[in-house]
C-alpha cells in the first residue's frame, strides 16, 4: 500500500501543523505533455477559437472558460438544426496560441443535433409527471427517442436537460459541454447523445441513467428540496461496499480527466449519476477547464499543482467542494479536483451533506467537524453513517481507515502534498475489489 497511507492517521496532524513546503510534494502524471497532436491538443485549439471568437463578438470581459459567447450559434439554413461543430469550425480562422501547429482545427461533434420540437415530443412536452431532476441550470426530463428505425416500439430512454435562460448555466458551458463530451470517452463519463440549439433554447441529451444521481441515494433531503420527489434507496442507505465501488469509479473518471489535461471544477454528489448497477459516471462539464499545453518539457522536479495552475479570475463551482487555495486565488489546477473528491469521500463514508446549515455549530462544515477525528484512530468510527451501523453493516475498521485516510490525503491544505488521482484509484482499488 501507498507510504503515505500506511503513516495515516500519525502524520496527518504534524502535516497540518507544519509548513507549506514540508510535506512530501506528488508529481502528477505528464503524458498528456508529450501528446502534441494528441486527443488533448485537438479538443484545446477547438475550445480555444470558440473562445476568441466569442471575445470577438462580445467585447467584453470573457469568462474564464471560453469567453463571452454570442447569444446563440449563426443559424444555419432551414430544414437541418443549428450545428454546434459548425460553430465551432467557423470560428477556427481566429488567432490562437494553440493553433500554430495545426493545419486543421476542425473538430466532429459526435453527438446528434436535434430540433427543439423532436425533442419536445420525445419529453412530452416538458410535462411535470416527467421531470426527473431540477437546480440552477435548469430542469431534466425523461424522453424517449426513436433508436433510428422510426417505429413507435422501438424507443430508448434519454435524459434531456433543458437549460434555463436566465440560469447559472449560459451558452458558453452549453458548448464546453458538448466539446468536450464528444472527445472524452470513458465507462466513468455520462455519455452525451445530442443536443438542442435552436434559436435561443439550449437542450442536452443523455443517456438515461436508471438510477438518478447519488445525491438522491445518499444524502437526505434538504429544506429547499425541489418540487420532484427525490429517488429514495432502502432505509439503511446505499451498503458500504457499493459507496467504495462508487468512489473508486468516480475516482476512475477524474484519473481520465486528468490524464488529458482537463480539470472538472465541479465535482459534487448530484453530479454523480448512478447506472442500474450503482456504476457512476460523471456528469455536467459545463465548468471543466482545459489547461495550456506547456511552451516546453516540465522539469522533472516540478509539481503538478505549479505546472498545471491557470490564472485566476473569477471562482465557480460549488461552495463546500472547492479547494482553500482556489477560493483565496482563483488559482485552478487538478490538485482541486483532488480536493473535492475528498470532500466526497466524506460524503459516501458519513452520508451528510458538505454543507448542512441545519445541523449545529461546528458540524455544519462536513471538512470542519470530520478533520479534527482524523489523527484519533479510536474515533474514526464516529463518522460512519449511522444507518450503515442502525443495519449492522458498518465498514471493517481497516477499510474504514483507509477510506479516511485517502480523504483525508485528498483534504490537506497545501494541494502539494495532496495525492495525484492514480494514487487515489490504487488505494481505493482494494476496497472496492475486496
Amino acid at each position: 500500500m501507498l507510504s503515505w497511507l500506511r503513516r495515516f492517521p500519525n502524520d496527518v496532524m504534524h502535516r497540518n501543523k507544519s509548513t507549506a513546503g514540508s510535506g512530501r510534494r506528488t508529481s502528477s502524471s505528464t503524458s498528456w505533455r508529450n501528446k502534441s497532436n494528441s486527443f488533448t491538443a485537438r479538443i484545446i485549439r477547438c475550445a480555444s477559437s470558440v473562445a476568441a471568437a466569442g471575445r470577438r463578438h462580445s467585447g467584453g470581459d470573457e469568462d474564464e472558460d471560453c469567453g463571452g459567447l454570442p447569444s446563440s450559434p449563426p443559424p444555419p439554413p432551414p430544414p437541418p438544426p443549428p450545428s454546434l461543430a459548425a460553430a465551432a469550425a467557423s470560428s477556427s480562422s481566429s488567432s490562437s496560441d494553440y493553433n500554430n501547429s495545426s493545419s486543421s482545427n476542425t473538430v466532429t461533434v459526435s453527438a446528434r443535433a436535434f430540433s427543439f420540437r423532436e425533442l419536445a415530443d420525445a419529453a412530452g412536452n416538458f410535462r411535470q409527471d416527467n421531470l426527473i431532476g431540477e437546480g440552477g441550470f435548469g430542469r431534466v426530463y425523461k424522453a424517449r427517442l426513436p433508436r433510428g428505425t422510426g417505429d413507435d416500439d422501438d424507443l430508448a430512454l434519454a435524459a434531456v436537460k433543458q437549460l434555463d435562460r436566465n440560469g447559472a448555466q449560459g451558452n458558453s458551458e452549453f458548448v464546453v459541454e458538448v466539446l468536450m463530451l464528444s472527445m472524452l470517452h470513458h465507462p466513468n463519463l455520462v455519455n452525451l447523445l445530442g443536443y438542442c440549439a435552436d434559436g435561443d433554447q439550449r437542450l442536452l441529451v443523455y443517456e438515461y441513467m436508471p438510477l438518478g444521481s447519488l445525491e438522491d441515494h445518499l444524502l437526505l433531503p434538504s429544506a429547499a428540496a425541489s418540487s420532484s420527489p427525490p429517488i429514495t434507496s432502502s432505509s439503511t442507505g446505499i451498503p458500504w461496499r457499493t459507496r467504495m465501488k462508487i468512489a473508486h469509479g468516480a475516482a476512475r473518471g477524474l484519473e481520465y480527466l486528468h490524464d488529458r489535461a482537463v480539470i472538472y471544477r465541479d465535482l459534487k454528489s448530484s453530479n454523480i449519476l448512478l447506472d442500474h448497477d450503482y456504476s457512476p459516471r460523471l456528469s455536467d462539464f459545463g465548468l471543466a477547464k482545459l489547461l495550456p499545453v506547456p511552451r516546453a518539457a516540465a522539469d522533472d522536479d516540478s509539481s503538478s499543482s505549479s505546472a498545471s495552475s491557470s490564472g485566476g479570475s473569477k471562482v465557480m463551482g460549488t461552495y463546500g467542494y472547492c479547494a482553500p487555495e482556489y477560493l483565496r486565488t482563483g488559482k485552478l489546477s487538478l490538485k482541486s479536483d483532488v480536493y473535492s473528491f475528498g470532500v466526497l469521500l466524506l460524503e459516501l463514508v458519513t452520508g451528510r451533506r458538505a454543507i448542512d446549515v441545519s445541523r449545529p455549530d461546528g458540524e455544519q462544515s462536513l471538512v470542519g467537524w470530520a478533520a479534527p477525528l482524523f489523527a484519533h484512530p479510536s474515533r474514526l468510527h464516529e463518522l460512519v453513517d449511522p444507518r450503515l451501523v442502525m443495519a449492522m453493516q458498518p465498514p471493517p475498521p481497516a477499510e474504514l481507515k483507509q477510506a479516511v485516510g485517502v480523504a483525508s490525503m485528498c483534504l490537506q491544505e497545501h494541494h502539494a502534498v495532496r495525492p495525484v488521482m492514480t494514487d487515489v484509484v490504487m488505494a481505493l482499488s482494494a476496497i472496492s475489489d475486496s
